[in-house]
């Protein structure tokens, strides 16, 4: 088998803010087997300073996989603690199996019948910034938005949240907030009671990760709905199960790029459900070929809540591909084609 990884820095169409900065560009890595005359391709999606495996020797790491995989010498151990490199040789071996290299999971999604719905994403930012994308997304039909918040001044972010609802009750529009962490142990249930009053559907990730036993009480006191997302990063197999009966959390995000790929996932999907704990899937700022990866496995998982597949239009060079945004569904007009020249 041959291996080898790409380098590929994408390139933010403007400057985008999160609670841990503003992003303007971002590195990926595509990792490309050949074997018995096809071709597989992963996305290795390296999120600076969320992954855990966002360390100095990830290149090192990355390189020395490339080898193993060409000698058939394989030792799982190397990417144990590397979820990103997890998720990129569970996609590339799945795309190497394929019929298409960008056909890993065929259903109605791939076939153009059944688009994904997905919630609009309205980046932190000034107030005026903001507004405008959320008039944006609405007006693009999306029925579901999802605003990061803990930038701007609290007040100034219920603002926001009040323009919406005096224009869309939460029949029509449902609001997601994501904090990123971002509200301070003390103060988080005082803000979630205060947030209530536009109906929200859910928030992610009141507070910083790691703080369990406040997270418990937040999940059990809140009057909104809670979402982990940064919370179950770097959770191990043998912990996931603690993690989810401790806090008992309303929903879960699942990253699969920060929890080690699919199969990594669909185990947390599965302890979510068997614990009536909802979740939906969010893409990681992969360029298409991750985020079209993710997109066609969740075709296939059983759900009709939107999910968080609206990231591939940030980026100004991002690969072609057929995946298209439309009326608030992610959509695979399978009439164009992929572009992919590593």
């Amino acid at each position: 088998m041959k291996a080898r990884a790409v380098k590929h820095t994408l390139l933010f169409k403007r400057p985008s803010a999160t609670s841990r900065g503003v992003l303007t560009e971002k590195d990926t890595y595509f990792l490309i087997l050949e074997a018995n005359g096809k071709q597989g391709i992963g996305e290795c999606g390296l999120l600076k300073g969320l992954s855990i495996d966002d360390v100095p020797e990830y290149e090192a790491i990355l390189e020395e996989l490339c080898n193993q995989l060409k000698n058939n010498t394989l030792d799982s151990t190397l990417i144990k603690n590397f979820p990103s490199l997890q998720m990129g040789l569970e996609m590339a071996q799945e795309s190497l199996q394929a019929d298409s290299p960008f056909l890993l999971y065929p259903s109605d999604f791939t076939k153009s019948i059944s688009p994904i719905p997905i919630n609009g994403l309205v980046w932190m930012g000034k107030f005026d910034f903001m507004q405008a994308q959320i008039e944006e997304k609405l007006t693009q039909g999306f029925r579901c938005v999802k605003l990061k918040i803990g930038a701007l001044d609290f007040s100034k972010e219920l603002l926001l949240l009040e323009q919406i609802r005096k224009h869309f009750t939460a029949q029509q529009i449902e609001i997601r907030v994501d904090a990123n962490g971002a509200f301070s142990s003390e103060s988080a249930l005082d803000k979630l009671k205060i947030l209530t009053q536009f109906e929200l559907h859910s928030i992610e990730q009141p507070i910083a990760a790691g703080q369990h036993e406040q997270m418990r009480v937040l999940c059990e006191q809140s009057p909104l709905s809670i979402a982990l997302d940064e919370e179950l990063i770097g959770v191990s197999s043998m912990q996931k199960e603690a993690l989810l009966d401790k806090i008992r959390p309303q929903y879960i995000i699942l990253k699969p790029s920060l929890l080690g790929g699919f199969a990594a996932s669909l185990e947390w999907i599965q302890l979510a459900e068997a614990r009536q704990i909802g979740w939906w899937v969010t893409s990681a700022l992969e360029s298409n070929i991750g985020l079209n990866a993710i997109a066609q496995w969740t075709a296939t998982l059983t759900t009709d809540r939107p999910q968080g597949l609206g990231t591939g239009g940030l980026y100004t060079n991002n690969i072609p591909s057929p995946l298209v945004v439309e009326n608030g569904y992610l959509r695979y007009d399978s009439r164009q084609q992929w572009q992919f020249n590593p």
